[in-house]
């Protein structure tokens, strides 16, 4: 798979250099979507920037989403017309933007859309996540039809939970992927 193809979607404030999500970026070639408010995200001008960077792909993409950016796929799935040019997704520690401090600074971003996903995808979430509760985030995967993946207590998956280069969320990501081929191949 053309490493292209494999669009990082950070979350609210984006991810800085330490994020999984960068560390991966810089060491196998993969995609940021671009956003251009990262302090006060839209949830339209989010979507928008994912439809055109899924547009943009020399084949069809995988998604690696964290926090604010898992809400963004289940969004962006629930409306484009382009979701057959996506294999699969790999959603990390969804945010909840329905709690209500939350959804006072976000509220384009509430309620979160619930519609099974229509491609493969992978949740992985943290049992002590200051941001989203583990019983939520297992019944977001439920709604979406996401395979569900305990990461134990390693907080909000993210630089503060010293991850490093996450490995075991690496190999999720490349199990999916394999799964997708094995799909493709049939």
């Amino acid at each position: 798979m053309h490493p292209a193809s494999i669009l990082v979607l950070p979350g609210w404030h984006n991810s800085g250099p330490g994020h999984w999500q960068s560390r991966w970026e810089a060491a196998y070639g993969y995609t940021r979507v671009q956003q251009h408010d990262w302090e006060r995200p839209m949830r339209g001008d989010w979507q928008m920037q994912l439809e055109e960077a899924v547009l943009l792909c020399p084949e069809p993409a995988v998604l690696v989403a964290h926090s604010l950016g898992v809400i963004l796929v289940a969004a962006w799935a629930a409306h484009s017309r382009n979701v057959h040019r996506v294999k699969g997704a790999l959603l990390v520690a969804p945010g909840d933007v329905a709690r209500d401090e939350t959804r006072a600074i976000l509220p384009s971003w509430w309620p979160i859309e619930r519609k099974a996903l229509p491609f493969k995808s992978i949740l992985v979430a943290s049992r002590n996540d200051d941001r989203c509760p583990f019983d939520m985030a297992q019944g977001l995967a439920q709604d979406w039809g996401s395979e569900f993946v305990d990461a134990g207590n390693a907080g909000h998956l993210n630089a503060d939970s010293n991850l490093g280069d996450w490995p075991r969320g690496h190999a999720l990501l490349e199990r999916l992927m394999a799964l997708q081929e094995l799909n493709t191949a049939n």
